[in-house]
């Protein structure tokens, strides 16, 4: 995995000094804020958006994956990636993991529809798996053949 620089912060000032200070290096910007995350794709340069999937609440009639539309096209406009953090999936238990797992398909769907570059990120060294394995998870999860080669 090539060398890259995680920020994970909770308000917008903060996550902005930590960008500006590692400016020109690979950063990948995490939070559990969807207005945040918003806030950081329209406003600042990162390369990936780790979306964390665990903490979110699913509503009654449908799926909170932390992605929408809205975001999706500006992920478009600004090049940025978005990551899945395969720490979650591997390390959740059973009701939970069916709960990741529906949640990252629906994010494939979306990039799916903007033509967005999807990435598996795993934070523990534990938790890194195969090129093979990634794909081969990435299919089954619905990414097309094209998405999946650029993993």
């Amino acid at each position: 995995m090539e060398k890259y620089i995680l920020i994970q912060e909770n308000t917008f000032e903060t996550a902005r000094k930590e960008i500006k200070k590692n400016k020109g290096k690979k950063i990948i910007f995490s939070s559990s804020n969807d207005e945040l995350n918003r806030k950081i794709l329209e406003k600042e340069k990162i390369t990936t958006l780790l979306l964390n999937q665990s903490q979110k609440k699913d509503k009654q009639k449908q799926r909170n994956s932390g992605l929408n539309q809205v975001l999706a096209k500006l992920a478009k406009e600004n090049n940025v990636i978005i990551g899945i953090n395969l720490d979650e999936v591997i390390e959740s238990q059973s009701m939970q993991k069916a709960q990741i797992l529906s949640r990252i398909r629906q994010n494939i769907k979306l990039c799916n529809k903007q033509k967005l570059k999807m990435k598996f990120i795993a934070l523990k060294k534990q938790n890194q798996r195969d090129i093979y394995d990634l794909k081969s998870l990435g299919l089954i999860l619905g990414m097309p053949t094209w998405m999946t080669k650029k993993l």
